[in-house]
């Protein structure tokens, strides 16, 4: 249902039938509750140099706090410190929605434009979105807070408590929301809220906040504020799944490997301030597999909510704000022109059927029929499936071009990266064959199964997976497709006058030499998933059409492999009681090699996983707050393995 109504020119929530801010004025209200009340302006004004002030928010209702305190940092935080925003918003306003709770506000023109820009509809999951050359980051994260709470990965230092009052929506002034907001605060940390209950006071206050009612705006006579004096102790995980040790002083890093990445790790680093040498060992960028012509764009979901289907959502929407922003929507750099996912067989359809029914935003997907399916595809069908209107296809080697075209990153092409070392002053050196290439504060490894030549990580299970694309000339019958077609394999609409079918699926095959049975493979699958588009290309001769093979990193789970190192020989020895008691706890932190990084097993799924995935390296690297939840992190961290080998280890190898 539409979430928004108007009571007197003020917007007006039908489902909890409060308002979304007062009558009185909201701007003044906004900056009198939530700006003075955590005394943000004298805060960061005394900011030291490349800061992060981090505020977290319950309810983003129409963004005004939000734009409040964009507006504010911009005019008195200095110019290399980062505003982080996380908000969490049960039930997000559409953009139509938005942009009229929040047009009465031209003050804000400058804030209102960028967010609207980026702003659409939201399924459940994490949405990260940069302004001011990434100077202001929001990660807005959909769902009930008391579930998504506990799921940020961050240190709050001020917060905005902005959820309908107590009486209308006590799910949001619970005592499980007030402690994880103090497990997610530190001695310090500020808290404002327009509330003045008894029940919120004493809530906070049981949970370490010194609080205090003081002069409310408008009609309001009191509101709190306070702030924390005894933080809650955050969850406790295995100490090899919690954050890797951070570098928030690095100034440098070097990434190994050209590919999607390794590109995105290096943009984002870069966005941050920190200078980057990108190390590929091919004469090109996006040589191996980020070199295909026409990467799919679409999410890879389970109707059960797995974590790896979370990350495919949130990546997925991720990635198309990054091709948005890099790249010219032309249909040679990319093409948002719509995925249709077709059931292999009715167990599929069903299983499409379920998913559809959790209630995602019609913009994001939806099931259509048969002939619906062939009217959007512009060929006909033999079934509908799942239409994701804004997926489409992408050329990876324009995208990796685009991401490392930054003033801040130096590309060393033809570079091979033999071994790596830490120097006396803990920065990492990289050699090849002629001696050191780079020194750096943080080094990322995302050179796919190339991260087995470096003894640091040669522990790692990965495997290769061959994979052959078949490049078929179009035809004047063919280029009526409009939209890509994926089920078993995928076919793309034309570009520069051939389509892209494919992929061949070759375990632990490492030859990339093109084989005309895997281009018969191709073509015979294209035959089953749409009969009438095969036919458009007439009689086809495996053996003269053109194709690339290319082979794929995946890990053992399918999942990728993201986040920091642990040496192996390190990992067994401190935790070698697990292959005793696999239920065994730890203290303390890990043994981390401080500033090493790995983003590698994405599998045919890279263009979906590798651009969030460099966003959450960045965050993990200089110690920001993670733009996925503590869940997905812990599913691509790469001690996972560890652990489970040591799991497995009989008693008496322990």
């Amino acid at each position: 249902m539409s979430e928004l109504d108007w009571r007197d020119g003020a917007p007006w929530s039908r489902r909890f039938g409060d308002l979304y801010h007062s009558r009185a004025g909201g701007l003044d209200e906004k900056r009198h509750v939530f700006l003075e009340g955590n005394a943000l302006r004298s805060r960061w004004t005394v900011l030291p140099p490349r800061a992060t002030f981090t505020i977290a928010e319950t309810g983003f209702g129409a963004g005004l706090n939000f734009l409040c305190a964009w507006s504010l940092w911009r005019e008195v935080a200095p110019a290399d410190a980062t505003l982080h925003i996380i908000s969490t918003e049960a039930y997000p306003l559409n953009a139509a929605e938005l942009r009229a709770a929040l047009d009465p506000w031209p003050v804000l023109a400058h804030e209102r434009g960028a967010l609207l820009a980026r702003y659409d509809e939201l399924p459940p999951g994490w949405h990260r979105l940069r302004f001011e050359g990434g100077r202001v980051v929001l990660t807005l994260v959909i769902g009930d807070a008391r579930e998504t709470l506990p799921e940020i990965d961050a240190r709050v230092d001020a917060w905005f408590l902005d959820g309908f009052a107590p009486a209308l929506n006590p799910a949001l002034w619970s005592p499980e929301v007030f402690a994880a907001i103090s497990a997610l605060s530190s001695a310090g940390t500020t808290v404002a809220t327009y509330t003045a209950a008894g029940e919120v006071r004493r809530g906070l206050e049981a949970v370490g906040f010194d609080m205090r009612r003081q002069a409310g705006f408008g009609f309001k006579r009191e509101m709190l504020r306070g702030i924390c004096v005894a933080p809650g102790p955050r969850s406790r995980h295995s100490p090899w799944l919690s954050r890797p040790t951070a570098r928030p002083d690095a100034r440098s890093a070097i990434v190994v490997g050209g590919g999607i990445a390794g590109s995105a790790a290096a943009a984002a680093l870069a966005e941050r301030g920190v200078a980057v040498t990108l190390i590929e060992r091919q004469p090109r960028l996006a040589a191996a597999a980020s070199g295909n012509a026409q990467a799919v764009l679409y999410a890879k979901l389970s109707a059960h909510r797995t974590v790896r289907s979370r990350l495919f959502a949130d990546g997925y929407l991720y990635a198309l704000r990054q091709l948005t922003a890099r790249l010219p929507d032309d249909g040679h750099a990319w093409s948002r022109c719509g995925v249709l996912l077709l059931p292999e067989d009715a167990a599929d359809a069903g299983r499409q059927q379920q998913l559809a029914a959790l209630g995602w935003p019609a913009s994001f997907l939806r099931v259509v029929g048969r002939d619906e399916a062939g009217a959007l595809a512009g060929v006909d069908l033999p079934v509908g499936g799942l239409h994701f209107a804004v997926g489409g296809w992408a050329h990876l080697p324009a995208l990796c071009t685009a991401l490392v075209a930054h003033d801040g990153i130096e590309v060393r092409l033809a570079a091979n990266a033999l071994r790596f070392r830490r120097d006396a002053n803990e920065r990492w050196c990289v050699a090849g064959e002629d001696g050191d290439i780079a020194c750096a504060d943080v080094l990322v490894l995302a050179n796919a199964a190339d991260v087995l030549g470096f003894a640091p990580t040669a522990w790692l299970p990965l495997d290769v997976i061959r994979g052959q694309v078949t490049s078929l000339p179009a035809t004047e019958a063919s280029v009526a497709l409009r939209m890509v077609l994926s089920g078993e394999g995928y076919v793309t609409p034309a570009r520069a006058g051939c389509h892209s079918v494919g992929a061949t699926f070759g375990l632990r095959d490492p030859d990339t030499a093109i084989r005309i049975a895997d281009n018969s493979a191709n073509v015979v699958m294209l035959g089953r998933l749409a009969p009438s588009l095969a036919s458009a290309f007439g009689p086809l001769d495996a053996a003269s059409l053109a194709g690339r093979a290319a082979l794929r990193c995946v890990a053992p789970d399918h999942s990728p492999v993201v986040g920091g190192v642990i040496d192996d020989g390190e990992f067994t020895d401190r935790y070698r009681a697990l292959s005793i008691d696999a239920t065994t706890s730890f203290d303390g932190e890990a043994p981390w090699l401080r500033g090493l990084f790995v983003t590698v097993a994405h599998g045919s799924h890279g263009l979906i996983s590798a651009p969030l995935a460099g966003e959450i390296i960045a965050a993990l690297a200089l110690g920001e707050p993670a733009p996925v939840a503590r869940v997905t992190l812990r599913e691509l961290s790469p001690p996972r393995f560890q652990a489970r080998a040591l799991k497995r280890t009989p008693r008496e190898l322990g």
